[in-house]
């Protein structure tokens, strides 16, 4: 039977992020796609220009007939911008049981711009952070839920284990290449595992958080351990970067369909 993945996010009207890059992430690895759609953006790969929320009621609604008709088999949860929508997405959660939960905390942008009030990170914090099996910060987030600087492997296993030691999740730090490589940390268990990548030189990152969540997702429905499930959606957005697939040239970088280019890697 065919693997059902639920991503629970805001749209991207260019396409590049958000549920149109999960959904294609999740369909490139052959598996049923569902959405829960939080927010509604203007954006594209230069900036959002707006942004409109979904009311939290229409949130619960949205989840419960997924829930209820069709049950996936994991969830990737991304931008939950208002702390109502994040107590929605928690409550549904919650009530239907739902597991092999990775929440994108999209916080902090990688050039430092705060996303989402810090009433909405504290909801983060309270409801949604215990109840993931992995959460995958970027640098700027990490320093947000541990309080500390990072600038170092040896600061980044430090910050993950101040963040975990609040969750019983996994704690996935991602954006090695700030550090001038491109490995991610994972810290699950209580152990600290460095996942080695090569360095691909590729300027165009809209959409790459995005895609690594919705392929763990997609590989935890499939049955892989978390350090299985990160590596191979680890090697998947790496083929996808190396392949370099331009679709258009506006005002700002090429953008790269991440999700199509990484086909090959799908189970």
């Amino acid at each position: 039977m065919i693997k059902s993945v639920l991503t629970i996010a805001g749209s991207d009207c260019s396409g590049g992020a958000g549920i149109q890059a999960d959904i294609k992430t999740i369909a490139m690895h052959g598996q049923y796609a569902m959405s829960v759609i939080t927010a509604l953006t203007a954006q594209n790969t230069t900036g959002v220009q707006g942004v409109l929320d979904v009311p939290q009621d229409f949130v619960s609604q949205q989840l419960n007939c997924v829930m209820t008709d069709i049950r996936p088999d994991a969830v990737k949860i991304g931008m939950v911008s208002s702390p109502s929508i994040v107590e929605a997405i928690a409550d549904g959660l919650t009530a239907h049981g739902a597991g092999n939960i990775v929440l994108d905390p999209v916080m902090v942008s990688t050039s430092g711009s705060r996303l989402i009030s810090p009433e909405a990170v504290d909801a983060l914090r309270r409801r949604l952070l215990p109840m993931a099996t992995v959460i995958t910060p970027n640098l700027p987030e990490a320093e947000v839920l541990s309080g500390l600087t990072i600038r170092s492997r040896e600061e980044m296993v430090r910050a993950a284990r101040r963040i975990a030691g609040d969750i019983p999740g996994g704690v996935l730090i991602k954006g090695g290449h700030c550090l001038g490589d491109a490995s991610d940390l994972l810290y699950w268990q209580g152990e600290a595992l460095f996942i080695e990548g090569p360095r691909i030189d590729n300027p165009n990152t809209h959409g790459t958080g995005c895609t690594l969540s919705s392929a763990i997702a997609c590989n935890l429905a499939a049955g892989y351990a978390l350090p299985d499930s990160v590596r191979r959606a680890k090697d998947y957005l790496t083929d996808a970067l190396r392949a370099g697939l331009n679709l258009g040239k506006g005002p700002g970088p090429l953008w790269h369909n991440y999700a199509l280019a990484g086909a090959r890697q799908a189970p």
